[in-house]
């Protein structure tokens, strides 16, 4: 069975205005088995031990070459780079403003 990843950079925090862990590329290995409840606990779990690992690197072209290096298929996901909206607080208070 080939291991299947995706490489991605990961989008930054909803609940925080910071830009932090958004700049590096991430390796993620996708589940290759289904979480199943522990009859005991009812804690979800999976054989799949590869869900665990998640790689980081500064750049697409490093977590590329490490993927074929390790003999990994991987897919890359493109970033989303958000369009910045630049306002002013002074147009808070401007005449002409909509109400």
């Amino acid at each position: 069975m080939v291991a299947q990843a995706r490489i991605f950079r990961p989008a930054r925090n909803a609940m925080q205005s910071g830009k932090a862990k958004t700049k590096d590329w991430v390796l993620e290995f996708e589940p290759a088995a289904a979480k199943q409840a522990d009859p005991l606990m009812g804690w979800s779990g999976s054989t799949d031990t590869r869900g665990q690992v998640r790689l980081s690197f500064a750049t697409r072209e490093e977590a590329e070459t490490h993927a074929r290096r390790m003999g990994i298929a991987y897919v890359v996901a493109a970033p989303h780079e958000p369009k910045l909206k630049l306002r002013a607080y002074a147009d808070n208070f401007r005449y002409e403003r909509i109400r």
